[in-house]
């Protein structure tokens, strides 16, 4: 049979047989045991479930399409059976049109594939000395109690070679390979067989079976109910222990079961849950730190000199604003701004630079020590050479391999699906594809540019402000608040909508550009999403960050967008506190979004896939059919949890400097994100097929780009988003002589000075307010900082001194501030290494085995095979003689 296997298997992948010869699935009817995971004889393991409609029973289709879909499927079986598998099928209990095919895959097969797939196997319990750290004692209190989940035995591990069959770690054939490994096995096959042959191409492979409705569901069985233990003795009831020491919320301040959880849902699912709750982790010190510079802000709020003086009705009750558009709006008073000045100085403090040089060096320690616990997972569950031996080219890209080409390194032959010519024509389609659809999420961005600076004129004439007015709707709502939340809010929900096109066309241009593995595939989708979802996401941080209020003019000489809008201004705190805002918005409108996207729905629609199966019958459900009715997990998998935290990561490093409380609203998240993605995955979705992952693939250098690219962005956020280079400036050199009139360093006229001045004389027609003018004043103040010389000066409305001196100090803390911290960050990653040294030994250690055991057993059997026909020659001379 094992002879039979390597010569039909392996090459061929199974043949279409004529449909006189096909093999068909042996009949059984439920034998009434709901937590049977074995076939009716109770001895086969059932490894997975097919699940199709008998045609027969179809009323929608015409008979012909019921044929060919019965012919497709009948042939695809059949050859299921020609490569070893054995198939029983039992009619549904509670829909008669439904069929389930369980799977089997005989010892014969898994040892056969195992050895195709390269999949490491246990050689012998790991030998080597465990010491405990420092912190376990405090560690423990945290883990799962091990007497409910006893810990996984280590052991050293090397790829399954039947011909060493007995060098391996087997105690019992029946569980010498695990469910989750049968599992993956059983679909690397279900992947390639093939089910009809049309003009010379094959069509093979279950997904394209789904795809085409030939089979409505294909997946791997629960081990039992999430609520209760299996009835059956031999199920270790993996699922159940799942839910309740991971998955219940009153888990939520406990350590996950990583090793138990790699060991039901494989290692892809593995390594998110692990990375994730490492995150999490280290999220705390940024939130405890952060949290400490929120409240640095709050205490040296009332000693906020330069918002005492906006408040203060005596100098900012005296300062008459320009109007902030053409025409329809009105001067103002400053001490409107005194609630938002407040408010400013929380965020706006010496706490805030603090906390974004401790991010930069937060966010490098994080992505190092994750490379540490990454390595060390890598080897304990058997993925660090994964790639080079493991990883089998997708179907997908076997079907279109027609072209031949030479190998330079092997120089022998090779089937590609296109030349080097055809590489490049794919390559740049999709480049150019993906920069068309970049420049349509911009196209979007400025869309809701153009609705700030028309919508505020609306509110503007809406709102309407009068200097001597004492409405209290004008500390709250001012025109740029009610523009900034409005804004807000339509973006995010063009955000929502814009995600949903941008999943499509990203699918559409990876598929087209036909990546040879499925890490290769998901690497390059990732790439193309988080392209998409960082312009769509970050654009409009980044316009009020860095664009907005920068390029306005002066009073008599607005800047317009587009010949038409008047460019947006800042309020006179600056825009740090609209980022705020717009930070606040999308962060927590996404997180809301997310879970009920993610939660509610799946679970909605179980409740009343029960609820309907209720009403039809009370019979006995088997574990099949209950797995069938919960949803299924989706062709991307876990892509959108890793997207939807690295999104979270990006706002938590490339903003905070505006923000400090983003760690902390993280940290919340993600507590409460681990439970509910484990309780979705236990409870509400069918088991995932296992799958093999070396790390967490194109997120790790996606997020190394954004730790770089977060040191920028802070340090722009201070020098040109926040006021306080302009403070210091003012404090060390405005202050005191030569340019300002105090004895001793202070802040002290700091809004006066900074507030340049304009004769309402000088507006234009086209920009010159509608509103009277109240007193004998005949000059206002700009909005912005702008620091230009007053009206009457040789120079009036250029800039002055101040200016360039606040430039200069601008530009030099950003060059400062990146390199301190690029510096910090490269000792950073020089002195911690990606692998710890106990994890080197561990490798070092099982490759010695793996050679001892493996390579020299060989010289051992070629030494008594050499003794016994040197012994037979002897024996035959002695006779001669």
């Amino acid at each position: 049979l094992v002879l039979e296997l390597n010569q039909v298997i392996i090459p061929t992948y199974g043949t279409v047989p004529d449909q006189q010869n096909l093999h068909t699935p042996e009949w059984a009817d439920f034998d009434d045991k709901p937590d049977s995971l074995f076939f009716n004889d109770g001895q086969r393991r059932i490894d997975f479930v097919l699940v199709y409609e008998d045609e027969s029973k179809k009323m929608t289709r015409k008979r012909s399409d019921h044929k060919k879909q019965k012919r497709k499927r009948q042939a695809y079986e059949s050859n299921l059976i020609n490569n070893g598998l054995q198939l029983e099928a039992t009619r549904s209990v509670l829909d008669e049109k439904l069929i389930f095919v369980k799977v089997h895959a005989p010892w014969e097969v898994l040892c056969t594939y195992a050895e195709v797939m390269h999949i490491k196997l246990p050689l012998q319990p790991n030998d080597l000395k465990i010491r405990d750290s420092a912190f376990s004692w405090f560690s423990r209190l945290f883990r799962v109690d091990e007497n409910i989940i006893k810990p996984e035995q280590e052991f050293f591990t090397a790829p399954f070679q039947k011909e060493h069959f007995s060098n391996f770690y087997i105690q019992d054939k029946d569980t010498f390979f695990n469910p989750a490994t049968r599992s993956r096995i059983v679909h690397f096959i279900l992947s390639r067989v093939e089910y009809a042959i049309k003009n010379n191409v094959k069509k093979f492979g279950i997904n394209k079976l789904l795809d085409t409705g030939i089979y409505k569901a294909a997946f791997p069985l629960h081990d039992s109910s999430f609520r209760h233990l299996s009835t059956d003795p031999n199920c270790p009831s993996e699922r159940y222990l799942l839910y309740r020491e991971w998955a219940h919320p009153k888990n939520i301040f406990k350590l996950q079961p990583l090793d138990f959880i790699r060991k039901y849902y494989g290692e892809k699912i593995g390594i998110y849950f692990a990375w994730l709750g490492f995150y999490t982790n280290m999220l705390i010190v940024a939130a405890v730190v952060g949290v400490g510079c929120f409240l640095y802000g709050c205490l040296t709020k009332d000693n906020c000199t330069w918002s005492q003086e906006v408040c203060d009705p005596n100098i900012g009750g005296n300062i008459i604003m320009c109007p902030q558009c053409d025409k329809v709006c009105t001067y103002w008073n400053l001490t409107i701004t005194c609630e938002s000045s407040k408010k400013l100085c929380i965020f706006d403090s010496f706490g805030t630079l603090v906390f974004a040089v401790f991010m930069g060096i937060w966010v490098t320690l994080f992505l190092e020590f994750w490379k540490r616990r990454q390595a060390e997972l890598e080897y304990e569950w058997d993925t660090v050479e994964y790639l080079e031996q493991e990883e089998q080219v997708r179907p997908e890209y076997e079907a279109r391999c027609t072209h031949v080409v030479m190998n330079e390194t092997t120089q022998q032959e090779e089937h590609v699906p296109y030349t080097a010519c055809g590489k490049c024509v794919r390559m740049t389609f999709c480049t150019s594809a993906v920069f068309f659809w970049i420049l349509l999420i911009i196209a979007s961005v400025i869309g809701i540019i153009v609705y700030r600076l028309s919508v505020f004129l609306v509110f503007s004439a809406m709102l309407s402000q009068h200097i001597n007015g004492t409405e209290a709707i004008r500390k709250y709502l001012t025109p740029q608040t009610a523009t900034s939340v409005t804004a807000s809010l339509i973006s995010f929900i063009v955000i929502m909508v814009l995600n949903v096109v941008y999943e499509k066309v990203a699918i559409l241009i990876t598929d087209f550009e036909l990546p040879r593995t499925q890490t290769d595939y998901e690497n390059s989708l990732t790439t193309k999403m988080f392209l998409f979802q960082f312009v769509n996401y970050y654009s409009s941080c980044f316009y009020i960050a860095f664009f907005k209020g920068k390029f306005v003019g002066h009073p008599g000489n607005p800047v317009y967008w587009l010949g038409k809008y008047r460019n947006e201004e800042c309020d006179p705190g600056g825009c740090l506190l609209e980022l705020t805002t717009q930070l606040a918005i999308i962060v927590g409108g996404k997180a809301i979004w997310n879970n009920i996207q993610e939660v509610l729905l799946p679970w909605v629609k179980n409740l009343i896939g029960r609820y309907c199966a209720a009403a039809r019958s009370e019979k006995v459900v088997p574990r099949w059919e209950q797995d069938y009715h919960l949803q299924p997990i989706g062709k991307l998998g876990l892509f959108y949890e890793y997207l939807e935290m690295v999104i979270q990561f990006g706002f938590v490093t490339l903003f905070v400097a505006s923000f400090p409380l983003a760690p902390l609203l993280a940290l919340i998240n993600n507590m409460l994100e681990i439970r509910l993605d484990a309780w979705k995955l236990t409870t509400q979705f069918r088991r995932m097929v296992p799958q093999k992952a070396q790390d967490i693939g194109a997120w790790q250098p996606i997020m190394q780009g954004i730790a770089i690219l977060a040191v920028v962005t802070n340090a722009m956020i201070i020098a040109f988003t926040s006021d306080m280079i302009p403070r210091l400036v003012y404090y060390w050199s405005f202050s005191v002589p030569p340019y300002g009139g105090h004895s001793s360093h202070t802040m002290k006229g700091y809004i006066n000075s900074t507030l340049s001045v304009f004769n309402i004389s000088d507006f234009k027609n086209a920009s010159k307010p509608f509103s009277p003018w109240f007193g004998n004043q005949t000059t206002c103040r700009q909005v912005y900082r702008d620091l230009r010389y007053p009206p009457g000066h040789q120079h009036q409305y250029e800039h002055n001194i101040y200016y360039w001196h606040v430039i200069a100090a601008k530009l030099a803390f950003i060059i400062v501030m990146e390199h301190v911290i690029y510096f910090v960050k490269f000792i950073i990653s020089y002195v911690i290494p990606d692998v710890s040294q106990k994890t080197k030994s561990k490798v070092k250690r099982e490759k010695y085995l793996t050679q001892k055991l493996l390579h020299e057993n060989n010289l051992k059997v070629v030494k008594k095979t050499m003794a016994k026909i040197a012994d037979n020659i002897i024996k035959g001379v002695d006779s001669t003689f």
